[in-house]
This record gives structure tokens, C-alpha cells and sequence, in this order.
């Protein structure tokens, strides 16, 4: 069996979860699920960043110890996401043994190996970014990112001589198509690498929290060499070598744009001079914009994802419920460039496609059967013309998805429903007498509502649930197979409907 391994990037313990951060962790929710689809073994990992000065600030500021500032944000992180229905495999915390363990082994192959010397830095620093730039890489001394004046720093760091495997690095990205996507991101990464690499300050001497130097007890690691190294952790870097062996080559790293620089020029350098080839995939998104600005709690345009799931009065924003939050993120966004949320945009995709759409093809499915096909389901034709649509729908959702393009994949799933809603219109069961001709016009509904169901899981979980099992289908929805499972002809008539309330009603804008 084939693996398949993905991340989200570890959030920050200095803030608490927002909708951006929710759309990253939906994402690569999704991405798994649609490869747990396909068969393959899949592992999802998730987690905090628990370390550096940002971290210390924001716990001296609240009065708390640094590990109290990380144990209460982190378990916000983790009800966010079970709030959300996110399947994740591991949630790592980078204050955890088990990882300070696989930095100090990893870091300690990288020194052992030569790539490590000792050196004094100074430079402009952007604690909020945790990282040094230069005066260009500044807007009149302020981050780009977040807009703060850089700090002055200067102190005695080890440095990692990244300038070594800037020609190792070109010739990989140059030459593995589909390394990076969208590809606009990896001509991004062979920019970054075809202007001078520096080599790069991997400890601080003048902070104590974070993991220690196993070869100079006075430095720690960088919170960003610490962070990156998460993703070997969780499977078994340092102590379990089989594990890793088995996982790590299918890795897919899914993170923002803003962090590319560390994950696709530092993070393969960092595993190469460590001695590991296998280097990661990478699936990289715009920004999520509020009124046209990156989300941040210093500008107060930060939504969480509890307000959005459950409603709150107090902002005017309605109950989505987990699938209107997980399909709208998915569905609208395009994957790639910056993205402006918009709640009326979320309210017109949520009536139109999983109220007006999935919901009611659901309805209408379930009540014209149970007035006119009698107590059973009836079966499709093998030779129905929604065969021939449901087949495209297959082909084109599973081709989007393995471009990493849920909004694509998922367009090719609702074009599906649209099309058997049109199906019914067409035919009008309801104005039907009972008999073979209502029969086969239900069963081949349901067969398509049958395959829009699997397609349409790692979207909607919930309600892909609900509906194959109103239906009539047993089991999970989760457990089928692409694409044996999706082949017309799977639904096997005489199963007893299930009537309810509506799966999706209708939200006031």
C-alpha cells in the first residue's frame, strides 16, 4: 500500500486560532481524506510552535511562564480542531521530549558532518517572524509581513553553512516538476535560490527557551530550526529509523506563502547535510485577507472558526455548522494567490450549493421515491446517461485534486449534482405514475447521489454521512474506495429510505 504523508505548518502558541489558521488545517484535512479515498495509508500532522522570543514576550506580557503561555493556547489549537472535524493523526508540541530529542539528534548529524561554525551575528530582526532580514528585505525598516520595525541584534550564534548546497538545491527544483505547487511558487523558490545564499544563524545565545545546543550548553536552537524539524519527529527520527524510513519519503508539507523561504531553500539544506535525500513535496497557499490585509491580532481583523461554526449574534454571523465552514474554505479560495474572505460570499456559496444544491437533491431524491417506488429503493441502469456525467465527475475531481486544487475538484463534484438536479427537473418523477419509468429515473438519481456522496467527503464529512446513510447505504462513507467505489452501477436498490430534516437550511444573509 501506497502513503502518504502531509502537514500543516505548527501554529504559533503566541496567538489563538483564527480562520486563517483554520483554512490551512482544513486544507490539509482534506488532502488526506481525498488520499485515504484513493486507498492509500495516510497520516495527518498538526501541532504548536512553542518556542523562541515571540513566545517569551507574549508570556511575560500575560504575566506567565513560557510553558504556562504554550499549555493554554496549544489546547485551544487542538478543540479548534476537533471542533472542525480535522482527522489528525499526531498533534506535536514542540516542548515535547520526544522532539527536543529528534532536534538535538538531527542538529548534532548536521554539526558532525561539518556544516556547522561558530560566528557572531548582526542584523535587523522581526521578532514576529522570528527572523533576520536584510535593509532591502525591509519597507523603511518595517517586516512586510507584519508591518513592525526589524530589531537590532547582535550576538554570538552558530551558523549553518546553507551557501554549500545552493547548486544541490537549484538543480532539484529546476529539475522535479510538480515539487511545488501551484508552479508560480516554485519559479518563487528558484529565485530565492538563484540569488546568493548566506549562510544562516541557527542558535541564540541571548534567550534560554528553547531546545539546548548538545555541544555548547550556552546557546539554544533558532525557534525556526527547532520548528522544522517537527516533521521528522512525528515519525520516528532518531528513534524509530523504520518508521521513518517508511514515511518520510511521501512527505507534503502545506503551508502559506509567507514561509517559503524556510521550508523550501533552509528545511531540504538542513536535511541534506543531516544525510537525508528523500525531500519534501510542497503545496503552498496565498494569504486569507480581511478588507484586503493579512489576518493578525495586532490589527483586530481576526475571525476564529467558532464564530462562524456556531454562529455569534453579537457580529451578525450565522451558524455554517462544520460543513458550510469546511466547504466554503475549500470551495472559494482559489489555491495559490491571496484570497479577500467575504461572510455574504460565504453565505451565497453555502444556500447555493449545499442548500439549493446537495441538500435538496437529498430532499427531492427521498421524498419522490418513497411516494412512488414503494417501500425500496430501485436500482440504476447500467446504461443511464448520469453514468456517462458521473464518470466525468470522477475523472476530473480526482485529476484536480492530485494538482492540489480543491476548489477545482470540487467544482467537478457539485457539476455532478447540479447536473441530476437537472435530471429530475427534466423528468419530473413527481408528476410520474409508479412503474418502471419512475423507477429508473430514482435509481439512477440515487446512484449519482451515491457517487456525489464519496466525492464529496473530505468537504463536507458530516453531511456526506448523513446522506448515504438516508439513502440506505451501511457503513462509512470515509471507507470507500477511488475508484472501484465510484464506478456506475454500485447502488444495489431495495434499501429502505430514510426521511429527515433538511441536511442544510437555508441561512438568512
Amino acid at each position: 500500500m501506497s502513503r502518504f504523508y502531509i502537514t500543516t505548518p505548527i501554529y504559533y502558541v503566541n496567538d489563538v486560532p483564527h480562520i486563517g489558521h483554520a483554512y490551512t488545517t482544513v486544507l490539509v484535512d482534506a488532502f488526506a481524506r481525498w488520499h485515504n479515498l484513493l486507498g492509500e495509508e495516510t497520516f495527518m500532522l498538526t501541532g504548536t510552535d512553542e518556542h523562541g522570543l515571540k513566545i517569551a514576550r507574549t508570556a511575560e506580557e500575560n504575566g506567565v511562564t513560557p510553558l504556562d503561555q504554550a499549555d493554554s493556547t496549544s489546547v485551544r489549537f487542538r478543540d479548534a480542531w476537533e471542533q472542525l472535524g480535522i482527522r489528525n493523526d499526531d498533534f506535536i508540541r514542540t516542548t515535547e521530549p520526544r522532539h527536543h530529542a529528534a532536534v538535538q539528534a538531527l542538529m548534532q548529524k548536521v554539526y558532525d558532518n561539518g556544516w556547522i561554525y561558530s560566528d557572531t551575528y548582526e542584523g535587523l530582526y522581526c521578532v514576529s517572524c522570528e527572523a533576520y532580514y536584510t535593509e532591502d528585505e525591509l519597507n523603511d525598516g518595517n517586516c512586510k509581513v507584519h508591518d513592525k520595525p526589524a530589531e537590532q541584534m547582535r550576538e554570538e550564534n552558530y551558523f549553518f553553512k546553507l551557501s554549500a548546497f545552493a547548486d544541490q538545491l537549484l538543480d532539484y527544483f529546476e529539475n522535479t516538476p510538480g515539487v511545488v505547487q501551484p508552479e508560480g511558487y516554485r519559479n518563487e523558490v528558484l529565485g530565492l535560490l538563484r540569488q546568493e545564499l548566506r549562510d544562516v544563524s541557527i542558535s541564540r545565545s541571548s534567550i534560554d527557551w528553547g531546545i539546548p545546543v548538545p555541544w555548547d550548553d550556552d546557546h539554544v536552537f533558532y525557534v525556526w530550526y527547532d520548528a522544522l524539524i517537527n516533521y521528522v519527529t512525528a515519525v520516528g527520527y532518531g528513534a524509530d529509523p523504520e518508521r521513518f524510513d517508511e514515511w518520510w519519503p511521501s512527505v507534503h508539507h502545506v503551508l502559506g506563502k509567507d514561509i517559503i523561504r524556510f521550508h523550501c531553500v533552509f528545511w531540504p539544506a538542513m536535511l541534506l547535510a543531516a544525510g537525508i535525500t528523500d525531500l519534501p513535496t510542497y503545496y503552498v497557499h496565498g494569504w486569507l485577507l480581511i478588507g484586503g490585509e493579512k489576518m493578525s491580532k495586532s490589527k483586530l481583523n481576526s475571525v476564529s472558526p467558532a464564530q462562524l461554526i456556531d454562529g455569534d449574534e453579537d457580529q451578525g454571523y450565522a451558524s455554517f455548522g462544520v460543513d458550510g465552514f469546511r466547504y466554503h474554505f475549500l470551495r472559494d479560495p482559489a489555491f495559490g494567490p491571496d484570497s479577500d474572505f467575504s461572510y455574504e460570499s460565504m453565505i451565497s456559496r453555502y444556500n447555493t450549493d449545499l442548500a439549493n444544491q446537495f441538500g435538496n437533491l437529498l430532499q427531492r431524491v427521498i421524498t419522490v421515491t418513497g411516494k412512488k417506488c414503494g417501500e425500496t429503493s430501485p436500482a440504476p441502469n447500467p446504461d443511464a446517461s448520469l453514468g456517462a456525467l458521473a464518470a466525468v465527475a470522477v475523472e476530473e475531481t480526482t485529476a484536480a485534486w492530485a494538482r492540489a486544487q480543491p476548489p477545482i475538484a470540487l467544482d467537478a463534484t457539485w457539476r455532478l449534482i447540479r447536473e441530476t438536479n437537472e435530471y429530475l427537473a427534466a423528468n419530473e418523477p413527481w408528476k410520474m405514475e409508479p412503474g418502471a419509468a419512475v423507477d429508473a429515473v430514482m435509481g439512477d438519481a440515487l446512484e449519482a447521489l451515491r457517487i456525489a456522496c464519496i466525492l464529496a467527503e473530505p468537504a463536507i464529512p458530516n453531511g456526506a454521512q448523513t446522506a448515504w446513510e438516508r439513502i440506505g447505504l451501511p457503513g462509512r462513507v470515509a471507507d470507500q474506495r477511488i475508484p472501484d467505489d465510484t464506478a456506475w452501477g454500485g447502488y444495489p436498490g431495495g434499501l429502505t429510505l430514510q426521511a429527515g430534516d433538511p441536511l442544510y437550511p437555508r441561512l438568512k444573509g
